[in-house]
């Protein structure tokens, strides 16, 4: 098929999903529920989230980030580079991290010899940051942060949660949007409805108390392929406050 055979195809595809979505605001397990039978690419698309809050990220004080645990993961691993050295390195490893060094790694890294981009997250021990702190420049919002918990002594159980996908980062956009996956579309309703919920009270309790009027304004969920479903704000966080 040539490629613009391809792309009218994806296009009728899209449009036609887009006729079985309305402008409803759905509650969580309703959305969760449509956008599964949404899912229909030949392959398990990710279930993701886009949650538009009532911050102005360009005010340090209104920064959301962090990380959460999902309960049932997000179906997808990654690949960790970790900074470490001593028991923690080897801790590290038999956790399944990747790739794992210490000072050797630094110059490898500052002179390109070693292809960092491929690793999607970066971690390090508190005792590595002196020398990591060099990598700043380099590593940009890819560099070990104790906010996003990619520092930190407990480096065993980060990278396990890492690399059997059950950890989530989130982070506020320019346009105080965070995006996170919360599943595949070949999850049951019910573990991604758990998921979610895990990531909504995560949010619930990194909210900055310089935020004023509404927290969470928008809630959209969608998969790879598919046009987004809404959810009521009102009801997206009613199952995490009590």
């Amino acid at each position: 098929m040539r490629t613009k055979d391809r792309k009218h195809v994806e296009s009728a595809r899209y449009k036609a999903l887009v006729k079985k979505t309305s402008e409803e605001l759905l509650n969580p397990e309703g959305a969760i529920e449509a956008v599964k039978g949404l899912a229909s690419a030949k392959f398990d698309e990710t279930v993701d989230v886009a949650i538009n809050l009532g911050v102005d990220p360009r005010h340090g004080d209104q920064m959301v980030r962090g990380t959460t645990t999902l309960p049932f993961g997000t179906g997808k691993s990654r690949k960790v580079l970790v900074f470490a050295k001593g028991d923690k390195a080897k801790e590290a490893e038999a956790a399944g991290a990747d790739l794992v060094g210490a000072d050797d790694l630094i110059p490898q890294v500052q002179n390109g010899s070693l292809d960092w981009k491929q690793y999607d997250l970066i971690m390090a021990t508190p005792d590595m940051m002196g020398q990591v702190g060099r990598l700043g420049a380099i590593f940009k919002q890819k560099m070990p942060n104790p906010k996003a918990q990619t520092v930190t002594p407990n480096i065993a159980q980060a990278v396990a949660d890492v690399k059997k996908a059950a950890r989530v980062e989130y982070r506020v956009d320019k346009a105080g949007i965070v995006h996170a996956p919360i599943g595949k579309a070949s999850f049951t309703s019910e573990q991604i409805a758990e998921n979610y919920h895990a990531l909504v009270a995560a949010l619930v309790k990194a909210k900055p108390s310089s935020a004023k009027g509404r927290y969470i304004k928008k809630v959209t969920l969608s998969t790879t392929m598919s046009p987004g479903v809404k959810i009521d704000p009102l009801l997206a966080i009613r199952a995490v406050v009590k």
